[in-house]
C-alpha cells in the first residue's frame, strides 16, 4: 500500500525526512518514489510500480503535486491488474 504523505519542515525550516511509505518526488530528476527507508543521510526511494531503489538527500525530496500523486496511484493500480 502506498501512503501518500510528504516531508514537512520542522520549526527551524529544515526538512524532516519523510516516513517510510510516503510518496515523494526527487527534485533532482522529477521522479516520483515511495520512501523505502533511510540509510545514513539519505532517503531511499523506489518507483511506485516497483523497481530499483535510489538514494536522495532529504533536502531534495518534495511532496507530489495532485497530478503526480494521481499518476502514481494509477501506476500502482495498473500493476495490480497486470497492465
Amino acid at each position: 500500500m502506498v501512503t501518500m504523505t510528504a516531508p514537512t519542515p520542522d520549526t527551524g525550516e529544515h526538512t524532516v525526512s519523510p516516513d517510510t511509505g510516503a510518496l515523494v518526488v526527487d527534485r533532482r530528476n522529477g521522479k516520483v518514489g515511495v520512501v523505502m527507508g533511510h540509510v545514513g543521510p539519505y532517503v531511499q526511494l523506489r518507483p511506485p510500480r516497483g523497481g530499483r531503489e535510489w538514494d536522495v538527500p532529504p533536502e531534495d525530496v518534495r511532496p507530489p503535486t495532485p497530478t503526480e500523486e494521481l499518476s502514481a496511484k494509477v501506476a500502482v493500480a495498473n500493476r495490480r491488474w497486470g497492465r
